[in-house]
């Protein structure tokens, strides 16, 4: 582990192209799983979205039957409780593939991820063995209930309690869950409660258990196949082998599950992004004015690289950080007593980039979807084409798995917090920034400088940030937001730009030249932006000379010899168009 990058170090060092995974190092066991989860969802689940959508009775566990039969419900289980114990990537590329189902990848992604991970993580032998089997062949379907009515980003304020029987054989519990994801058929629910009203646990409660009862489905907006109901608790016992891992420590499964849940949430919407790019290339393909195709407008051309260009750099993110947590997760014994909290300190490595992940995911999908209809035009409205219904279907993303806003927060809450305690060299990069400053910084040149630009930026920015505010910078949700907005772009800029040098050394520079593009057109793009985002937030955090003084430094930093994006974006559009989908 001491060998493993830390989190959030992509901003304070160079990356070698090689240490990176990247989706061109998948191994042909990778590539048959992508071809057996994409062919049943082509093949299982879009063709039956209507009779989804409907709620038909029993389709959606006939489907995860299905899937189990496949073995695409045990990638992350181990083999001694039925599981396929695959690796990271595997179970990405499984979550990606889904993302074009809709509300079945809800479904699906609460049964192997949220619904199922705290026991694959956190339970013990004989926990993992009556529920394990059951869950990854859809006998028993799982589901998570952390949220509640005035508990949602606030996790820890949640009102459900626990309290142990007379007979010390039972927790009795009390409460309502509220936005609970399959909860309509569910056999066993993850459920979050405080004993004796401030010990926040975690317990494996049956469905069937007296007490427990459902709302009615809630109406939504989208992903409308899947189930969504209120969970009751009215002096429901759960028996004390039902307790999962340990009383008063249920916060840490519950963060570290959220930290997988955004990760995976992010390969969901990389799939469901590809799916409304590939309908967007085939109609603008196809839709003619003025004799023809529209694809060959320019505004249309742009927005289709837009969307390639969005997608690219968040399948870069999504199995770059996949590769880190499966290098991290295989590098531990969790094997002994202690197991559940050791693998619980390798995910909380990188649950800074597990929220970047979510978050640039997640609006890159709303990007795709919302250009997606305008691309359509009026059909575009229509819920006769899909496209309508992938719009309705993303919104979904950024309030899952922890809003946006709250990720956010967090990121560079942890940054710091990690820089405090010794795991980030915060200091060293600001003093060396300064000498860099002090000795005159030339004029960037090619994407490798651009980048090192965007990590000196974000790093003007934060250590004016602490400056002004210390430790109280924490409470700065503003400034907090901006310099999140800062680092993932760093890290955006950063993984597309090692994905395609790694492409380059290895296929050439001819055969690497979309890649290339793709990175190029984005660094250039962002950089910009990030420009605008820190000048924005120095003039909040100084005024006077010193804010002047600050702009000087900025623009030394900043400056650069930009690329002709457009010609880059002519290009882009051009592959896209040509192969009708995305492609790399």
């Amino acid at each position: 582990m001491s060998n493993l990058p830390k989190g959030g170090s992509f901003v304070f060092g160079q990356t070698t192209p090689q240490a990176v995974f990247t989706p061109e190092d998948f191994t042909d066991e990778h590539k048959m799983i992508f071809r057996t989860a994409a062919g049943f969802v082509a093949d299982e689940v879009l063709p039956r979205m209507e009779e989804l959508e409907a709620k038909k009775e029993g389709l959606i566990r006939e489907l995860l039957e299905a899937c189990g039969e496949l073995g695409l419900l045990s990638a992350d289980v181990p083999e001694e409780y039925d599981g396929m114990a695959m690796d990271k990537i595997s179970s990405t590329i499984i979550a990606e593939c889904m993302g074009r189902g809709g509300s079945f990848a809800m479904t699906q992604g609460g049964q192997t991820g949220i619904g199922s991970m705290p026991i694959v993580v956190f339970g013990n032998h004989d926990q993992k063995q009556r529920y394990l089997p059951d869950i990854v062949s859809a006998k028993k379907i799982g589901a998570y209930a952390l949220t509640e009515p005035e508990a949602g980003t606030d996790a820890m304020a949640i009102r459900t309690k626990a309290v142990l029987s007379p007979d010390g054989k039972h927790y009795i519990l009390n409460g309502a869950k509220q936005f609970i994801t399959n909860a309509g058929m569910a056999d066993v629910f993850i459920v979050y409660a405080k004993i004796d009203g401030d010990k926040f646990t975690t317990f494996i409660v049956d469905a069937d258990s007296p007490g427990l009862s459902t709302g009615p489905e809630e109406k939504k907006m989208g992903i409308k196949g899947s189930s969504t109901r209120t969970v009751i608790l009215e002096d429901v016992q759960v028996p004390v082998e039902n307790l999962l891992f340990e009383i008063g420590r249920g916060h840490i499964v519950a963060f570290n599950i959220l930290n997988l849940g955004r990760y995976k949430l992010a390969a969901n919407c990389l799939g469901h992004a590809k799916y409304a790019l590939e309908l967007s290339a085939t109609y603008a393909n196809d839709r003619k004015q003025f004799k023809v195709p529209i694809a060959s407008f320019g505004l249309i051309k742009e927005k289709l690289a837009e969307m390639a260009i969005k997608i690219y750099v968040a399948e870069s993110m999504v199995y770059r950080t996949g590769g880190m947590l499966e290098d991290i997760l295989h590098s531990l014994d969790t094997s002994g007593e202690n197991g559940a909290r050791i693998a619980a300190k390798g995910i909380e490595e990188y649950a800074l980039e597990c929220s970047i992940n979510k978050i640039f995911a997640t609006e890159a999908v709303a990007y795709c979807v919302d250009e997606g209809v305008q691309i359509h035009g009026g059909y575009g409205f229509s819920s006769e084409y899909t496209i309508e219904r992938l719009y309705r279907d993303a919104r979904i993303y950024r309030i899952f798995e922890g809003t946006n806003e709250i990720n956010r927060t967090l990121i560079p809450i942890i940054m710091l917090r990690k820089a405090a305690q010794g795991d980030l060299p915060l200091q060293e990069a600001i003093d060396r920034l300064r000498e860099q400053l002090a000795a005159g910084v030339p004029v960037r040149s090619g994407e490798a400088e651009l980048v090192q630009a965007a990590k000196d930026i974000f790093l003007l920015t934060i250590v004016t940030g602490l400056k002004k505010y210390g430790q109280d910078l924490s409470k700065e949700q503003e400034i907090l937001g901006r310099l999140a907005d800062l680092a993932i772009s760093v890290f955006g800029m950063e993984c597309a730009w090692l994905r395609a040098c790694k492409a380059s050394d290895s296929q050439g520079e001819a055969e690497a030249r979309l890649k290339l593009n793709l990175a190029a057109a984005y660094i250039n793009h962002t950089l910009s932006e990030m420009v605008h985002i820190a000048q924005e937030t120095l003039a909040a955090l100084a005024a006077g000379s010193e804010l002047t003084s600050l702009l000087a430094h900025l623009r030394q930093l900043s400056a650069y010899i930009p690329k002709d994006t457009v010609a880059l974006r002519k290009e882009i559009a051009a592959a896209v168009s040509e192969a009708g989908k995305y492609v790399v």
